[in-house]
């Protein structure tokens, strides 16, 4: 006589819904994109930071060094120091309600682009800037984060002619540069990603492929890891691949964390572009709609489309409150634009039964 064994099992797991909220911030005071992005808390609750970027005409003679905070319910300029050239690709974060911008590229009228070394501290109360020590390799479209609310991670990026594998590690209370683990997947530039306490996820970007010693080309990279910091040693990154979202990488997305366990990447392009959204292989590119959602409970992914305006040519996604919010960039058709986008994400439960 057999024996069955009749067992009935939960199975839980979190459906995101994605919708936009009503959005009290005004627009841009012109269309950007490739612009970096900031927030920080001040007097009076949150302002809102966009420097430099493309605009106009999206040649090389519209590039832009103008920085802008959002506060009292207005877009008020800010006092740029002269040294600040006009770059696109720079990243800005916040680290103790004061804002750090940091790299960018120069582009010339012959196309030669040059990547920047600047690193730039804005008190969140003065609004006054900072010169702080150069980068030690100077980079641009790479992905900055903050840990302990101290030390900005740049993570891969571009310098001058090819990618670099380095993470270089700033301590804005001693003012100091440092080499981290480096990023063990093939060194990208428009990458994206986020952190979430010591763990960092990274996404997608362009690699290079060098034909020849002269000659290169550029190829999307779709490939994810996770970076766990160590706890003894700031400087030490376990880092290890995970799981694609898709199969196909997305360049320049705005990405972040709800700070507890979802790391959002939203919009870019499946075809990788110079500066003025034109792809390398001659094409135009268009933006994307999808917002993907990596858990790092499940470490699975989902995808969530068509319930937001397909946007690319980011450098940053801002999170305030429970809200994720998007300023310019890229449009349909390489259209600049100054809109702002705010959205939320809502996780709802489910159950179900199976038996075996």
């Amino acid at each position: 006589m057999k024996l069955f064994s009749l067992l009935i099992f939960w199975v839980g797991w979190v459906q995101a819904e994605l919708q936009l909220t009503t959005n009290d911030i005004k627009p841009l005071p012109y269309p950007v994109s490739n612009h970096a992005v900031a927030l920080s808390e001040s007097v009076g609750g949150s302002q809102y930071f966009i420097f430099n970027g493309l605009t106009g005409n999206k040649t090389h003679q519209d590039i832009t060094q103008q920085a802008w905070v959002y506060k009292n319910k207005q877009w008020q300029a800010l006092s740029v120091p002269a040294s600040q050239k006009p770059v696109l690709a720079s990243v800005a974060v916040t680290v103790n309600d004061d804002v750090y911008l940091l790299g960018g590229y120069t582009v010339a009228a012959d196309h030669t682009e040059v990547s920047v070394p600047n690193v730039w501290h804005i008190d969140g109360h003065t609004l006054q800037w900072t010169a702080l020590p150069a980068m030690p390799t100077p980079v641009d479209d790479a992905v900055a984060l903050v840990y302990q609310n101290r030390y900005i991670y740049l993570v891969s990026g571009w310098h001058d002619v090819d990618n670099v594998s380095w993470v270089q590690v700033f301590d804005t209370q001693n003012k100091t540069w440092q080499q981290a683990t480096p990023y063990p997947l093939p060194p990208v530039f428009g990458h994206a990603g986020g952190i979430i306490g010591r763990q960092m996820v990274v996404c997608d970007g362009v690699k290079v492929i060098w034909e020849t010693k002269k000659k290169k080309r550029f190829e999307a990279s779709p490939a994810c890891a996770v970076g766990i910091i160590n706890e003894e040693n700031h400087l030490s990154i376990d880092w290890q691949p995970i799981p694609h979202h898709s199969g196909v990488a997305s360049y320049r997305m705005a990405a972040a964390s709800d700070q507890k366990k979802q790391f959002l990447f939203v919009g870019g392009s499946d075809n990788p572009y110079n500066y003025n959204g034109i792809g390398y292989n001659g094409q135009p590119s268009s933006p994307s709609d999808a917002v993907r959602i990596y858990d790092s409970s499940s470490q699975k992914w989902h995808t969530i489309k068509n319930k937001i305006p397909a946007t690319m040519d980011h450098r940053g996604l801002l999170k305030d409150g429970d809200r994720f919010i998007i300023m310019g960039g890229m449009k349909a058709n390489q259209t600049l634009s100054p809109q702002v986008m705010t959205f939320k994400v809502d996780h709802q439960s489910r159950q179900q039964t199976g038996k075996q």
